[in-house]
């Protein structure tokens, strides 16, 4: 191999640019979480993962199992200032200034509006919106000093459509969109960027316990016209693009995860006479 070959395969490992970048993301134990630091280490990142579970950290660590990688675990509660100032004086005093930030962090309880408690409503509030707004102030502010930065906040399918008795979870990822579109427009200045990822139907250790059902995964799965559910994977994936150098003039966007399922909706509908028709085949 020559040395201009050399050079060429470089580039093409590097494609996105993230290569020593400094990155965090939250709920980094969850599986959304761990696929992204995988992702993201693969790619030559250094990245911080920050969950309240350190028991779970160490484990997803471990499980990443990336020789030479630089990774760092931060017990922290995304909902305590106090524990992100220290973990945010962490990651600066470690590798510098963050550089990218996913925040993942989140939580699902279910209830019914008309019977939910204000102590409940503002608990999951203050995971998924609060929490997300604490980190862009503070990872922000070390982006703004480095002259750049990228954000991507995990969104979902229902911050656009309802999802009934799920107390405050639409609520708070309709919050999301529109806090990650304000980020953008007063942090373009500083050549800092903000964008969505929303998963639809994802297969998580969270959510596992609904898959078990043979009949409910593949009621689940007709609904989407990509034929399956997503997979951390394919969340990640979205989420490393978002936060490369290859989505530069890319921010205030969200992009849905979600194998075309909201564009299947009228197709879900009884039709008669519009009915998908078997091909038919002569001798």
């Amino acid at each position: 191999m020559t040395s201009k070959d050399s050079l060429s395969v470089g580039a093409v490992q590097d494609w996105l640019g993230l290569a020593g970048r400094v990155c965090v993301v939250t709920g980094a134990a969850g599986g959304i979480g761990t696929e992204v630091t995988r992702q993201l280490l693969s790619m030559g990142a250094r990245v911080a993962m920050l969950d309240r579970d350190a028991l779970l950290l160490n484990q997803a660590i471990q499980a990443l199992q990336l020789p030479g990688a630089q990774v760092q675990g931060i017990a922290c509660d995304v909902t305590d200032q106090a524990s992100l100032v220290s973990a945010a004086h962490l990651v600066q005093a470690s590798w510098g200034p963050c550089e990218v930030l996913v925040n993942n962090a989140g939580a699902l309880y279910p209830d019914a509006l008309m019977d939910i408690e204000l102590s409940k409503w503002n608990q999951l509030l203050s995971v998924n919106l609060s929490g997300y707004l604490l980190c862009a102030q503070l990872f922000g502010r070390q982006m703004r000093a480095k002259g750049r930065g990228a954000m991507v906040h995990i969104a979902s399918i229902s911050a656009s459509i309802p999802q009934p008795f799920s107390g405050a979870y639409s609520v708070s990822k309709a919050g999301v969109k529109m806090l990650s579109q304000l980020l953008a427009v007063e942090l373009g200045e500083h050549h800092i960027r903000s964008n969505v990822v929303s998963p639809a139907m994802i297969r998580t250790p969270m959510s596992e316990g609904i898959y078990l059902n043979p009949t409910v995964l593949r009621q689940r799965e007709d609904m989407v016209p990509a034929g399956r559910i997503s997979t951390p994977k394919d969340i990640a994936e979205s989420v490393l693009f978002l936060a490369s150098d290859r989505a530069s003039y890319i921010s205030g966007q969200e992009v849905l995860v979600d194998g075309g399922l909201t564009q299947a909706w009228l197709g879900l509908v009884p039709r008669p006479g519009f009915e998908k028709q078997d091909a038919v085949t002569s001798a």
